[in-house]
């Protein structure tokens, strides 16, 4: 078994328990309103916005033996600079007040999982933040598209309302390839833990974060 196959069957239970969260579960039907679609764009900005800096963190942070990882976290940072800027304008292309939403608070959940991420990456090990991109990428693979086309279809919105979802979807197919390619180098048991240990407790977190969510279901349902 590699590496990446590991971490797949030993976060397998928090995956699933992540799928039972009703603003998930519903989203992949497209039975939410546009007030929740809204409001998970919201707290998606908020910590969308940190994963560049994320990023930087545990590249200043790797000691000298692990800085081989410097490259694939520049190729990383190139490729999620920006994104947070999408998310607001599908806010706005949803209908929602962009600059309302850049200025929101944050929900407490959204800011556990942010706190988290920085709290793990200075006080433990930086190489643990994998955990973090392997629970992002693997369930925007599997969410983005299939949601985005049926919250569209329900919601009766724009595709431009979706561009950070579509976009997910396509990109983080070839970026679970460079990733599993990726961690599987790493060998070190300690990285390895660590990065099982955040890719599980993200999935708890992120569970959380989306279970924060107001929500309501689509008109079809409303009483």
């Amino acid at each position: 078994m590699t590496f990446y196959e590991r971490l797949q069957k030993e976060t397998a239970p928090a995956r699933a328990a992540l799928y039972q969260v009703p603003q998930l579960a519903d989203g992949l039907r497209g039975d939410i309103s546009r007030e929740t679609y809204i409001a998970y764009l919201t707290e998606a900005y908020h910590h969308v916005k940190h994963t560049v800096r994320f990023l930087m963190a545990m590249g200043a942070r790797l000691p000298e033996e692990k800085k081989w990882l410097h490259d694939a976290i520049a190729e990383y940072i190139e490729e999620e600079k920006g994104h947070e800027e999408w998310i607001l304008n599908d806010i706005a292309a949803a209908g929602g007040d962009k600059e309302a939403a850049r200025a929101a608070s944050p929900n407490l959940e959204t800011q556990v999982l942010v706190a988290y991420n920085y709290d793990y990456i200075a006080r433990k090990n930086p190489v643990g933040f994998l955990g973090m991109v392997f629970m992002l990428e693997s369930t925007s693979t599997q969410i983005a598209s299939t949601g985005a086309d049926a919250i569209m279809a329900g919601l009766q919105l724009p595709k431009s309302a979706f561009t950070y979802l579509y976009s997910h979807g396509a990109l983080d197919i070839e970026h679970l390839k460079f990733f599993e390619t990726l961690v599987n180098k790493i060998s070190d048991a300690e990285d390895q833990a660590a990065i099982i240990e955040v890719a599980q407790n993200t999935f708890r977190l992120f569970a959380g974060l989306l279970g924060a969510v107001p929500h309501k279901r689509g008109l079809k349902n409303a009483a």
